[in-house]
């Protein structure tokens, strides 16, 4: 397990400069996409899902990657933050975030259509990067995950400032529990990575405690991840979202803890 006190960054709460905010009049505004800051999971949604991956086609997310099916899953990505400092990191890794609320949904959407359009614009002759390895799709994540991914198709899966459900009796609607962990130890590959961070030591415990009883992941400490080139994710997980932001300008704390699918040997 692991906390850290991280400086402020400079960037916005959605992981974007503010002179690259200002630069452009395409990118969204927060203010027009209110809404609640947590959706019950347990409600009926209204959402359509399809009836298996290879049901998608997801080049219409991902254009002009040459494998477009999604390595990483930001579940539960809030305004998209992690999405956008991902892109430029990992231009060939298809990144999907995944998002309850319509409006949050709607935003982060909209967000990726003016990066692309401003870097396709862009007539400065400097480069940028043309964020067409990023998507959202609204979904419930804890009922229909593996209607979106195949068997051991993930690289990464990202469980950041999730809502900690802190009454008893609202536990069971936690992201991390024992049920759920068999489908996300399905979706992963065996070595792949899942990140979890919150300013919760409560949930950070539970999601720990979780996580290291399940047979199928190991823990991995920060320092290992780092060894292992992980350096830049671990960054982006610690600063890019809008509630790490509030964190740090509260001068809080984040507890991090990474586990490892781990590979079964027969």
């Amino acid at each position: 397990m692991a906390k850290r006190k991280r400086a402020a960054a400079t960037n916005d709460g959605d992981g974007t400069t503010a002179s690259n905010t200002s630069a452009t009049g395409l990118l969204p505004q927060k203010k027009h996409y209110r809404q609640r800051a947590h959706a019950n999971p347990f409600s009926d949604h209204a959402l359509v899902y399809p009836s298996a991956p290879s049901a998608i086609d997801w080049s219409t997310h991902f254009p002009i990657q040459r494998d477009p099916t999604p390595r990483f899953a930001d579940i539960g990505c809030g305004f998209g933050g992690l999405l956008i400092a991902l892109a430029p990191l990992f231009p060939d890794t298809p990144i999907l975030g995944m998002e309850i609320r319509v409006q949050v949904e709607q935003y982060v959407h909209d967000r990726i259509d003016a990066l692309r359009v401003d870097a396709a614009t862009s007539a400065d002759g400097s480069r940028k990067h043309h964020y067409n390895n990023i998507s959202v799709v609204r979904a419930n994540s804890m009922k229909f995950l593996p209607n979106f991914f195949a068997k051991a198709s993930l690289d990464a899966i990202f469980f950041l400032f999730p809502d900690p459900h802190f009454k008893t009796r609202k536990h069971k609607a936690r992201i991390i529990s024992a049920t759920l962990l068999a489908e996300y130890a399905y979706v992963l590959r065996p070595g792949a990575i899942v990140y979890t961070i919150t300013d919760v030591k409560d949930l950070h415990e539970w999601m720990y405690d979780h996580l290291n009883a399940h047979p199928l992941f190991e823990y991995v400490s920060e320092d290992a991840l780092r060894a292992e080139g992980k350096g830049t994710i671990l960054d982006a997980v610690y600063t890019s979202t809008e509630e790490g932001k509030k964190v740090e300008r509260n001068n809080g704390e984040k507890w991090l803890a990474c586990f490892r699918r781990m590979v079964i040997q027969r």
